[in-house]
């Protein structure tokens, strides 16, 4: 099982990110859990200074843009 962890406060961009990874995962028939993870020092935590940001099983993929559902499919293959 994936574990995809979208990083941001809650902004526009970070609920986009969430449904497209959603889409992406369903596309791809992957089994995942979804986590928001919205504490600002957990954040820093990741290294990741400018949101939204997508982690896939605890490694950042993106950060501080909206990725294309296809790039997100490709980062969760």
């Amino acid at each position: 099982m994936k574990k995809i962890q979208i990083l941001g406060t809650g902004c526009p961009k970070c609920k986009k990110l969430t449904e497209l990874s959603e889409a992406a995962a369903k596309e791809l028939g992957i089994e995942y859990s979804l986590e928001k993870v919205t504490d600002i020092n957990e954040i820093l935590n990741f290294g990741v200074m400018t949101t939204p940001a997508l982690a896939v099983d605890g490694t950042v993929k993106t950060a501080g843009r909206l990725p294309s559902l296809d790039e997100i499919k490709n980062l969760l293959r």
